[in-house]
């Protein structure tokens, strides 16, 4: 026998099979869907402003679309996460994908054939809604099985390369086949979403948690918000988010920035819209490097913080170059926050519980995104378009001061070790011989 026991290593997350299926499939999917978002948003807008209508109703637009994209979302939030604990994640994740790959090829061809109207976007952008409703805590809930728990984090902040390169080549891409052929960028998200379903059928089997036997669906949903609510990190974190990019939401906002604010038109959209992408990629490219272990919850308050400066500041601003640099910026501070929330929510969250748990941090997330969109185009046909994200930015800062001390546990958390009585839980459930 050696005298000692060779140190264990784990692998980087990249060199797992099942995790690289995984990321290449969430790249793929995410270049599609803001690929078609975007256009979507593009669309819209430009037919209300061609119609006659002017900025502030036209941003209107905007805020339904974003409704309309936020309500299945929000309505079906319990029952997304209860299948995701469930059900097979990944026969989930490549339905869900399906239903999108549907909607881009059916604005591919309405496009194509010049009969894309209102009520057409409106309904896809439902159905993109309800796919995206699922697809989310699915996908969230399957990456913890796919890597040892020592490399999480880094497996998240890879993930999260995945899903911010994909914001970034969506929204850089599909303006600019626009300008070729409007129905191009469709036909391109169609196909990357095809990809990802071929991707998503290489991943094996992964553990399926086990739910407490004699629980009812309605019970086992009960039980998976009610665990939100006692733990502090992660109602903490979730709402944290929820309410601060609800506020400081400019992204529905762009097209009518790009249009009549800067008047940049295509070409200028297709430099705004990826660049909060680009500086969250860049800070998630750092974390996969160098994870962040020290002062976690300091770090995530003042990273909130940033991001709404650099949204007051992208408001008030008529320069292309700072406008594009302060959505970098917000990006960057918003991946930070994003990273340290994702690995402490994960970490702090028994594996049975992540899906549900999960579902309702991907509500927290469309409430932010959709519903922000929804909330800062409504404002922005009461006040204009500046006017709303300079105050969105304002209460973002407010949202973290309050934060900060409704949740002192943000303030004091250092590290992302989850408490000791969650490790026994998981212990406790762990079949032996496994």
């Amino acid at each position: 026998m050696s005298e000692t026991a060779p140190s264990y290593k784990p692998p980087h997350p990249l060199q797992i099979p099942n995790f690289r299926a995984y990321w290449i499939a969430r790249l793929a999917m995410t270049i599609a869907q803001y690929g078609m978002l975007i256009i979507i948003s593009w669309q819209t807008y430009t037919m209300a402003r061609d119609g006659g209508m002017s900025i502030a109703e036209a941003s209107g637009q905007l805020a339904l679309i974003g409704l309309l994209q936020f309500v299945p979302l929000f309505l079906l939030t319990p029952f997304v996460g209860l299948a995701a604990d469930r059900f097979d994640r990944r026969s989930i994740s490549r339905l869900t994908v399906f239903l999108q790959f549907l909607c881009a090829a059916s604005l591919a061809w309405f496009t194509w054939t010049e009969v894309i109207s209102f009520p057409i976007l409106l309904g896809v952008a439902v159905v993109l809604g309800i796919a995206r409703a699922f697809s989310g805590p699915a996908l969230s809930a399957l990456a913890p099985n796919l890597v040892p728990k020592e490399v999480l984090p880094t497996a998240i902040a890879l993930s999260s390369i995945g899903w911010q390169v994909g914001m970034l080549g969506g929204p850089a891409i599909a303006p600019a086949l626009y300008r070729i052929m409007p129905a191009l960028p469709y036909a391109l998200s169609a196909a990357l979403l095809a990809l990802s379903i071929i991707a998503l059928s290489f991943i094996g089997k992964v553990p399926q948690p086990a739910l407490k036997k004699g629980v009812r669906p309605i019970g086992q949903i009960i039980d998976g918000l009610s665990y939100v609510v006692r733990n502090k990190m992660v109602l903490g974190a979730i709402t944290l988010d929820l309410f601060a990019v609800f506020l400081a939401g400019a992204g529905a906002l762009l097209p009518a920035f790009a249009r009549d604010i800067l008047q940049v038109g295509e070409e200028g959209l297709s430099l705004l819209a990826p660049a909060p992408a680009i500086g969250a990629a860049l800070t998630a490219i750092w974390f996969s490097f160098r994870p962040l272990k020290n002062n976690v919850g300091p770090m995530m308050l003042m990273s909130v913080i940033m991001f709404g400066i650099a949204t007051i500041v992208f408001g008030l601003s008529t320069w292309l170059p700072l406008s594009i640099a302060m959505l970098m910026i917000a990006g960057s501070a918003d991946m930070f926050s994003v990273y340290i929330r994702q690995s402490l929510i994960q970490l702090h969250t028994p594996d049975d519980k992540r899906g549900r748990v999960s579902s309702v941090s991907m509500m927290t997330i469309s409430a932010s995104n959709e519903g922000g969109d929804a909330f800062s185009g409504s404002l922005a046909y009461v006040i204009g378009p500046v006017a709303a994200v300079v105050a969105g930015g304002v209460g973002a800062i407010v949202t973290v001061l309050v934060w900060a001390r409704i949740f002192p546990v943000l303030r004091t958390t250092k590290t992302f070790d989850p408490p000791a009585e969650l490790l026994e839980e998981a212990e406790s459930k762990t079949p032996r011989g496994e």
